[in-house]
């Protein structure tokens, strides 16, 4: 099983302490609801992470950790450079198939799924031809699908007839969900792709080399020219499935992730107790958390290690991380507040949520542009690491960098 690591911008200010894919999402790492899912696939050997990070000390206590919990070997492989989908798969294609494996998966580190790895296999081994590979799809609306890649399909058989990525017109409302089960056998289309890549870069103009014969994306250089050749299919899911792109997007997948808890972690989930905050709807407390008992907490609230939340505070829709302290009778709503930051009593910190239309059950959430007509989009507030908000103010539907002591409330700014 490979996850690939994707770098991305639209995190921060979350990501300049923690990489993206390590960021809390309903109390665990992004990245270990994958790994979770891959060590229920039986016969499973490893687990590569790869990316283009430089790998560090926190990166590596979570492989440590993640390794004795699921007793499985995680190792992390970096590229030299950002490699793309399948650019970064076919450098590190010899240790891939060291251990001569039947099949792997290929997930994007920046998804939210019910992950049905061992439905794929078994849909792998009833279609098709045995060295198929498998796309997990889902539906989309009509207007949404174009975001993404879109897969027209054989209904009788799921094999993928055409893959268009982002098409600018409407080609089909099925949609490429970064989740792949593949085989050896794929090597040998990336390595094709490599080599034409190989000889166009010969008859180029020299260029500042950022144009790499092995950058080579799955969607684009692959799926498009193996579809309807009999060699690529499609499993569409009935379950959950998130794009995790901006901050804004963190929020919601924990809503899906929680919700899942109740069939999965149900151990995870706080329940009302006497002595215990008042908890609405899903709800993850650390148990390293000090909270009032006044305090009422949820739906979609992750609390995370040793915060603190002093009485009458209402948390709803937000993420707390590590180390903050919500004092007396503040409000947090569609929030993430960073770690060590301070919220002072009876202040106000609220976003505008990014939820896809409840209304319509295809519906995705939308990549937001940051800007919008020249002003900043209405979204999720965000407090970097080690922001103090004084009492008695409003903060809203804003960003904060990490580090700032505010001294009066804010509306729609980037504080730098």
């Amino acid at each position: 099983m490979l996850t690939c690591i994707p770098i991305c911008t639209r995190f921060r200010p979350l990501s300049f302490e923690v990489p993206k894919p390590l960021f809390p999402v309903a109390g665990v790492p992004m990245l270990q609801h994958h790994i979770e899912a891959c060590a229920k696939v039986p016969n499973m050997k490893e687990i590569l992470l790869i990316g283009f990070y430089q790998p560090n000390e926190e990166l590596n206590r979570f492989l440590l950790n993640a390794q004795q919990e699921f007793k499985i070997s995680i190792r992390y492989l970096q590229e030299y450079a950002a490699l793309g989908t399948g650019g970064g798969i076919y450098h590190f294609r010899d240790q891939i198939v060291s251990g001569s494996p039947e099949a792997f998966f290929v997930l994007n580190a920046d998804v939210c799924s019910a992950f049905p790895l061992t439905e794929m296999l078994r849909f792998q081994k009833e279609h098709g031809e045995p060295n198929s590979f498998v796309i997990l799809g889902t539906t989309a609306n009509r207007k949404q699908s174009m975001n993404y890649g879109c897969i027209v399909e054989n209904e009788e058989t799921n094999e993928v007839l055409h893959y268009v990525e982002k098409p600018s017109t409407f080609v089909s409302d099925i949609i490429n969900c970064g989740i792949y089960l593949f085989n050896p056998d794929i090597f040998q289309h990336i390595g094709a792709v490599f080599q034409k890549n190989q000889q166009d870069m010969l008859l180029e103009e020299p260029t500042n080399g950022w144009h790499r014969a092995e950058a080579i994306r799955l969607e684009q250089d692959i799926f498009t020219a193996l579809a309807g050749q009999g060699k690529l299919y499609v499993y569409k899911t009935l379950s959950f499935w998130s794009q995790i792109k901006s901050a804004g997007s963190a929020i919601y997948a924990s809503r899906l992730y929680l919700n899942q808890y109740h069939t999965t972690h149900p151990e995870r989930l706080a329940t009302n107790k006497e002595g215990s905050p008042k908890i609405t709807g899903n709800v993850y407390i650390h148990p390293t958390a000090n909270i009032d008992p006044t305090a009422v907490l949820g739906p979609n609230v992750s609390i995370g290690t040793g915060v603190t939340i002093g009485a009458g505070v209402r948390v709803r829709e937000s993420i707390i991380l590590h180390g903050a302290n919500l004092q007396d009778h503040c409000c947090v709503l569609n929030s993430i507040v960073g770690w060590d930051s301070t919220i002072g009593k009876w202040a106000r910190v609220e976003g505008t949520p990014s939820d896809p239309n409840p209304n319509d059950p295809y519906a995705k959430i939308d990549s937001e542009t940051l800007f919008r007509e020249g002003k900043l989009t209405p979204s999720i507030t965000i407090l970097g690491c080690n922001v103090t908000i004084p009492s008695e103010v409003i903060i809203l539907n804003s960003i904060v960098l990490p580090h700032k002591d505010l001294n009066r409330g804010f509306k729609n700014q980037i504080i730098l």
